[in-house]
This record gives structure tokens, sequence and C-alpha cells, in this order.
């Protein structure tokens, strides 16, 4: 009976309870369904305010700079053959890649003996031809000097003959002695006709004389060239390249020994695209030389070069695009031939543009414009260059007006932002500021005032910040961390 009653009384109290529970979670379920049903209390929209880097519009004449790649190259660039065949008996210690020679030097010089035979006998065979005219001259001489006495021989049978004749008409002289004159007469023309016959042909042997003693000096001049020719001499002052020679070697005629590179007449050649070489051409379609810079980085320096575009190549090659330009450098100290150089060309200057960061214009070609109340608008602006991270805009009546320098997607017309210029000092923020409880405020002030090591002055100046209302999280960061320690 006891056990029944028990189980009752047990069976009640679970009931009693899943009823508590039951009661509990309704009355808990109607409270959440009452708050959720009630509206929220309204607080009042807080507008947002960016900050923005903005930079100020400055219309002037800037000189666009276009800047492209290039390699330098040598306008005066030689190959060193040899002009005869040969041992190599002597070389010029600079006769090596990298060697610095001037004008005129001797370089090398090859075995001249059979030369110098061919030379010294041409050298007899030239004594010899003037010895041959000096003969055939003085032949001369004697036929000149024969002819006359021919002449004066006739000249004295003709007068003769004319006495002989002039006896026959007086009736004193003879026929026989008329036909003896004559025949003496003539004899003599026969004689002189001689002589001028022998005079012609000494004359005739002066000329051939004359024309070997001609062709011995081209003899002669050949073999003093073909000599010369055993020695090579630096054509102009310049550094040796691909020199690969050594004394002893076996060379042939007109093989080639090595370059010669002039290292002041440098040029650097560069490409530029079709509208860029626009830029570069006046509007007779001629280059209009201008300024150019070439930039080599070596070893953390920059080396410069300045120059001018000269000329520019005659067709575009197949598979290439735009122009191939060439400046000539004026003084190009470190630079050589091979160089691969950053080329900053000079463009005609523009007028009333402005230099704003790549960044303030979007692809529409619009910027975002500080207006009143620092509020952002949007302007139109015309892009005329790019020059790096920078663009060149030309923005008419937008002269002294301020624009954003970078533009994100937070930012857009009708946002207000809180402008920061470039060179102006921001202002400090204003430090945290912590509300602190009476028993936190007790505790650090209790900490300060048993610190005897903090100076008085100090102690004071904490002590007055920790009576405040809000005071300071930097300062009630450092007592806690030495409260802590």
């Amino acid at each position: 009976m006891r056990f029944l009653t028990r189980s009752i009384i047990g069976l009640f109290l679970l009931a009693a309870t899943l009823g508590l529970f039951a009661y509990a979670g309704a009355t808990v379920f109607g409270a959440v369904q009452t708050r959720m049903a009630e509206e929220p209390d309204a607080r009042p929209a807080r507008e947002r305010v960016f900050a923005a880097n903005v930079v100020e519009i400055e219309p002037r004449t800037i000189t666009p700079e276009l800047e492209t790649f290039g390699e330098v190259q040598s306008r005066r660039t030689l190959e060193l053959r040899a002009s005869a065949s040969g041992s190599v008996i002597w070389l010029d210690e600079r006769f090596e890649s990298g060697g610095a020679v001037g004008e005129g030097d001797l370089l090398l010089r090859i075995d001249p003996r059979d030369a110098q035979s061919a030379l010294d006998t041409a050298e007899a065979d030239l004594s010899e031809a003037k010895a041959d005219l000096a003969e055939a001259e003085r032949a001369v001489v004697l036929a000149r000097d024969e002819l006359a006495a021919a002449e004066d021989q006739a000249a004295l049978r003709e007068r003769a003959l004319a006495r002989q004749r002039d006896l026959t008409d007086r009736g004193v002289g003879t026929e026989a002695a008329v036909e003896t004159a004559e025949l003496a007469a003539s004899a003599a023309r026969q004689a002189v006709l001689a002589r001028r016959q022998a005079e012609a042909t000494a004359k005739a042997r002066v000329d051939q004389a004359r024309t070997m003693l001609q062709r011995r000096e081209i003899a002669l001049a050949e073999a003093a060239r073909r000599l010369a020719d055993t020695e090579l001499r630096a054509p102009f002052a310049g550094v040796l390249a691909d020199v690969s020679l050594v004394p002893g070697r076996l060379v042939s005629e007109r093989e080639r020994l090595g370059d010669i590179i002039d290292p002041s007449a440098l040029e650097v050649s560069f490409r530029v695209s079709t509208a860029q070489y626009a830029r570069l051409i006046s509007a007779a379609g001629e280059l209009i030389g201008a300024p150019v810079t070439a930039i080599i980085d070596v070893g953390g320096v920059d080396l410069r070069a300045s120059g001018r575009v000269s000329r520019e190549s005659a067709s575009v090659a197949e598979g290439q695009t735009g122009r191939l330009l060439f400046a000539r450098l004026d003084a190009a100290p470190g630079f050589r031939p091979g160089d691969f150089v950053t080329v900053i060309v000079e463009e005609p200057p523009l007028e009333r543009v402005a230099r704003l960061p790549a960044a303030a214009v979007d692809s529409a070609g619009t910027v975002l414009m500080l207006g009143e109340e620092d509020r952002l608008e949007v302007a139109e602006v015309e892009l005329l260059r790019r020059q790096g991270d920078d663009v060149l805009v030309r923005a008419p009546g937008l002269s002294g007006r301020e624009v954003v320098a970078s533009r994100t997607p937070l930012l857009g017309p009708g946002i207000r932002v809180r402008p920061t210029r470039p060179g102006a000092e921001e202002a400090p923020a204003p430090p945290e500021m912590v509300r602190l409880d009476p028993e936190r405020r007790a505790r650090l002030v209790a900490f300060v005032e048993s610190n005897n090591r903090m100076p008085a002055e100090a102690k004071a100046r904490v002590l007055t910040e920790l009576e405040g209302d809000e005071v300071p999280a930097d300062v009630v960061s450092r007592i806690e961390a030495r409260m802590g320690s």
C-alpha cells in the first residue's frame, strides 16, 4: 500500500514539473513574439564621410615624353682584312678584342721579303728605263746636228750648181760640169732626207723610252703598294673587336682579321608606333629632330646620353609595325654597341594642359571634382597623353579646381569627402577615450598613488586625467600593463 502511495505521489510531482516547464516555455515564447512584434526604436542615419586625396588642376605648357626601348649601334664599323698574304711576323700588343687604337697606328706586319724583292727589281728596271731614255734623247740631239750638217752641205751644192749654170750661160763652162754639179746637189738633198729620217727614228725611240719609263714607274708604285700592304694600320681611332690572331699565323689575302668600332660615333635605334611617329614629324612629313635621351642601368647607376632623331628606316620589315627610328648620340661615355637602353623622346610641347595621376581619370574620360560642401561632382576632361603613372589632360573651365587623385568604388557623385591635399599635414586624430566604472577607477588611482618611482609632476598629471568622466585609452592600457607586471 505504501509503495502504491509513493508511486502516485511521484507521478503527480512529475506531471506538475512537466506542466511548469510547459507554462514557462509558453511564457517565454509569448514574450519573444511580443518583442518581435514591437517596432524598434528608429535611429537617425548618419552620413559617412570618406577621406580622399585631391590635386589641383593647373594648366601650363608641358613637354610630353615618349618612352621606349632601343639598341645602341655604331655609325662607323669597319672590317679589318689582310691586304697581302703571308706569315704574321709582328703584332701590336693592343691588337686584341677591346684594345683601343689611334688613327694610323701600326697594328700588324706580314713577312715583307717577297714584296721587298719585287720593289728592288722594280727600282732596277726603273733605273734601266731612265738610262734608255737619256740615251734616246742624246741620239735625237746627234740626229739634229747631222741633219743641220747635211742641210748646210746641200746648200753648198745648190750654190755650186747655180755657179756652173751661170758659167755655162756666159760660155765659159761646159755641160758636163753642170751635170756633175746637179748630181752632187741631188746627192746632198738625198742625204738631208736620210738625216731627217734618222731624226724621226731617234724621236720615236725617245717616245718609246718615255713610255717604258712610265710603265716602270707604275710597276715601282705597285711594288711599293704591295710592300705597304704588308702592314695593317688603323683607318681611324676606335676599339678592336672579334680579333683572333697570333704571331706566326699564315693569313691569306682579303682574310678578315677583326673589326674596328668608333665608340665616339654611336646611335640608338628604336621602334615607335605609327601614332607616336605621327607626332614626331612636321606638316611636310619630315622628322623634326626631336631631342632624345638614352639611359642604361649599370650597377645601379644610370648612364645617360643625349642626342637627336636623325633618320628613319626606308621600309617596314615583314611582320613589324610602326616605324624604326635612329637617333645620333652626341657624347655617350660608357655606352657600347649592342647595349639595350631606355629611350626617352621629347615630343612637341602641349599648351594649356594639366598633369594628373592616371588613377584620377576613368575609361570614360571623366574625373571626380570637389564641389560645394566637399561633395563630389563628375566633370569631363580630354585625355591627351599617358606619362607613366600620370596623364596629360586638357580641362577647359576647370582651372584651379580640385579632383580626386585616386578613384575607388566607394567614391561617386554626391559623396561627401574629407579632402587631403598634397603637402598639407593632416591634423592629429583625437585620442580614443574610455569611460571607467568606480571600482576600476579606484584601482588605477590607488596604483598611481602607491608608485613611488613616478615623478610628482607625472603622477599629478595622470591623476588629473583619471578624475575625468572619460580617460584616454592609452593611459589606461599603460597603467594596467604595469599593474599586471
